[in-house]
């Protein structure tokens, strides 16, 4: 080989060698800044309950209180003989307002349980003890903690008898399931544009949601005409792989009034009172 061609066949490998180390580093860099991009160009929403449902997947609490905090398991010596859950109300059972909440996920127990020494006799006959997680939790990640479990609770609820009655169709049709309890979305749905499926709470239901016709639409037909002549939303629709299912005549006018008047309380700021003090 020549003199000058062998200098040719160096510099093409070097030139080779750059652009592969270029574009591997900006192959990784996308990589990590992809999800703080998506979240910043897509404007990806994340509610308090929905954050806290993830604290609460990472703080162990689900190994006692059991999957999403819908039943404990078994502990031998306490008095129901199990870890209690968050849902049907359990919660006011033992902690009577959001500050004994707190001191139960901060200190194990409130201050007024930990004092009295009878309370501290029994905890020694039970097989598991609530942990105290003081240092282990900031303030912010015990308050989205407990907007999960007033979410899960069932405690917060409207007085309206026709929003109340929509709650109870959300439990039955199983509306939750998808939309997070209460409504809290970050459901996972692979394919669909921002990759979860969205809530009541906020911004995302608004960009979906402009009137009550369109909401009623969502119900009853799984879609809306906006939407469906919008090319981009028509294709994101079309691959997600969780749709949101048509239900209707499978609900009378009154149901269909019902789960709107409960979705509409929902949009309001008047149930965001302090735990223990929700409507009756």
């Amino acid at each position: 080989m020549k003199p000058g061609s062998e200098h040719g066949v160096r510099r093409l490998r070097e030139f080779l060698v750059r652009r592969f180390w270029t574009l591997a580093f900006f192959f990784v860099l996308a990589i990590w800044v992809y999800p703080s991009a998506r979240r910043i160009i897509l404007d990806v929403e994340t509610t308090a309950a929905r954050r806290g449902y993830e604290i609460a997947l990472r703080s162990g609490c689900f190994t006692c209180h059991g999957p999403d905090g819908m039943g404990g398991v078994k502990n031998p010596g306490s008095e129901d003989e199990e870890v209690p859950g968050f849902a049907g109300g359990v919660p006011m059972m033992w902690a009577k307002n959001e500050q004994e909440l707190r001191e139960y996920i901060l200190d194990g127990a409130p201050a007024r349980k930990r004092s009295d020494p009878a309370y501290r006799e029994k905890t020694r006959q039970w097989l598991l003890v609530m942990p105290a997680y003081r240092g282990f939790l900031s303030d912010r990640e015990v308050d989205d903690l407990i907007a999960y479990i007033r979410a899960r609770s069932d405690l917060v609820l409207p007085s309206d008898p026709l929003a109340r009655e929509g709650h109870e169709l959300g439990v039955e049709f199983g509306c939750f399931h998808c939309h997070g309890p209460m409504g809290a979305g970050g459901v996972p749905n692979p394919g669909s544009f921002k990759g979860y499926i969205p809530g009541w709470w906020g911004n995302d239901f608004r960009d979906l949601v402009r009137n009550d016709d369109e909401l009623r639409q969502w119900i009853q037909e799984g879609n809306i005409d906006r939407l469906r002549r919008h090319p981009l939303a028509r294709r994101f629709i079309e691959r997600q792989r969780v749709y949101m299912p048509a239900y209707g005549d499978r609900l009378t006018p009154h149901q269909l009034n019902a789960l709107m008047a409960y979705i509409r309380w929902i949009r309001s700021t008047g149930w965001k009172q302090p735990f223990g003090d929700a409507a009756p």
